[in-house]
């Protein structure tokens, strides 16, 4: 995975440590944390949530199935082999961002019931793309390359959309068998996405109830 591996495990155990164990990097759960710092630390939350959700949205909702709808499939498949990792990174990298700077400011031995709620939907977000990243994202690849070289011994994948590729797996129970189980992958995907997507929807709810406009 290169670079951004090392830089995701440090972050996660950043993120972990400082919600269980903030005295460790100076916090004070009586709240004499200075004002410059709590100011700091609130803006890098903001930014870094304001950024994986503005991100999320846009890929699963926006960019992706315009892409689907509009670009040849292998040329779609092949795009999103390279954006995927980097947002997966991105997303996980705000995420841990977010949850470390939102654990200081709220340490969980003195959280109220509803902090600790909100640690738990950002370390799940956190979680579910760290899932992605690892797990999900190099399997769909690999599984993608398989089936990409036997949709172009048979002639298609240069077309937009699924139907050749349907019509040709009736036929061809290899494909057939390639396209089940990279929609299980795929699904998997997916659903870790959409939960993700989910978590930081259940934080933004939060953010707006502390808003004063």
């Amino acid at each position: 995975m290169g670079w951004y591996t090392s830089f995701i495990a440090a972050l996660a155990f950043l993120a972990v440590g400082v919600i269980f164990s903030p005295e460790t990097f100076g916090s004070l759960s009586n709240g004499e944390n200075s004002e410059k710092l709590s100011i700091f630390l609130k803006l890098a939350h903001l930014l870094s949530f304001a950024t994986a959700w503005g991100a999320a949205l846009w890929a699963t909702f926006i960019g992706g199935i315009i892409m689907f709808k509009n670009l040849p499939r292998h040329q779609f498949g092949n795009l999103q082999s390279k954006l995927f990792p980097a947002y997966f990174t991105l997303v996980g990298s705000c995420c841990a961002i977010s949850l470390s700077a939102f654990g200081y400011l709220h340490p969980w031995k003195s959280s109220s019931t509803v902090d600790k709620y909100q640690l738990g939907f950002l370390l799940s977000a956190f979680a579910f793309n760290l899932t992605n990243l690892f797990v999900f994202t190099p399997m769909t690849i690999n599984m993608m390359k398989e089936r990409h070289k036997v949709e172009r011994e048979n002639n298609i994948g240069d077309e937009v959309g699924w139907s050749k590729n349907r019509e040709k797996a009736k036929t061809i129970p290899k494909l057939a068998a390639m396209n089940k189980k990279f929609g299980m992958i795929h699904g998997l995907s997916s659903l870790a996405n959409i939960l993700s997507f989910g978590s930081l929807a259940m934080h933004s709810w939060y953010l707006a109830g502390k808003l004063n406009l």
